[in-house]
């Protein structure tokens, strides 16, 4: 008999083969970090049913879990690798924090609504992410305390990058975000070599506004 957990996987491969595959992820170490872990554990019970629909989804605080296909996108440029360090800044529920667990040594997780923050580190530890660490601070001023970082990734989108972050990025290291307006906005990657940065754009979405000292201010 098919069980609960086997009916989830089956929405997970298949997310996988319809919305991940076939549109440019390709990185198998990737993939299987999407198919290991279960973004129906990062949601609120309302949205369960949409679990493994491609469109972000509500959780709360008037903030979203982006769809998956954009998780995955930024998570392949940001080509973290086994003994990266990465800051995870937006971190919300913990999905993206926990896709990135199963790819680097360590993941420092940043958000600014404690309430998420808690959230987050329940469901992380309910599926035995034991290499993450989460915190409530402006993320926007990273995490300097920890810094360098190998990769640094934003689920919220900054009109331009954070100064904080050129500086607590490692040598080789990218950066991966979305910058723009508060309407529209491009996933933009930035590579550190040196004290030279380059600058590549993606492709255009649309995110909740990175609300902070180096982002956008805090709406009246």
């Amino acid at each position: 008999m098919e069980t609960t957990e086997d009916k989830w996987l089956a929405r997970r491969l298949q997310m996988v083969q319809r919305d991940l595959r076939p549109r440019g992820i390709t990185d198998e170490a990737v993939l299987r970090a999407f198919m290991e872990i279960p973004r129906e554990r990062f949601l609120p019970e309302s949205c369960l049913a949409e679990a493994y629909d491609d469109h972000p989804l509500p959780i709360g605080h008037g903030q979203t879990i982006s769809q998956p296909l954009v998780v995955a996108l930024m998570v392949r440029e940001l080509r973290c690798r086994p003994g990266h360090r990465v800051l995870d800044v937006g971190a919300g529920s913990g999905y993206q924090t926990a896709i990135l667990s199963r790819l680097a040594s360590h993941v420092y997780a940043v958000e600014r609504i404690n309430e998420l923050t808690e959230q987050a580190i329940d469901a992380l530890a309910g599926i035995g992410a034991d290499n993450v660490t989460v915190c409530t601070a402006d993320g926007t001023l990273g995490l300097p305390e920890e810094a360098p970082f190998d990769g640094i990734i934003c689920g919220a989108a900054a009109p331009d990058v954070p100064k904080s972050w050129l500086d607590q990025i490692a040598d080789g290291g990218r950066i991966v975000l979305p910058i723009g307006d508060r309407h529209e906005q491009m996933i933009v990657v930035i590579q550190r070599s040196g004290d030279a940065f380059t600058r590549r754009e993606v492709c255009p979405v649309r995110f909740v506004k990175l609300i902070g000292q180096e982002g956008w201010r805090e709406p009246e």
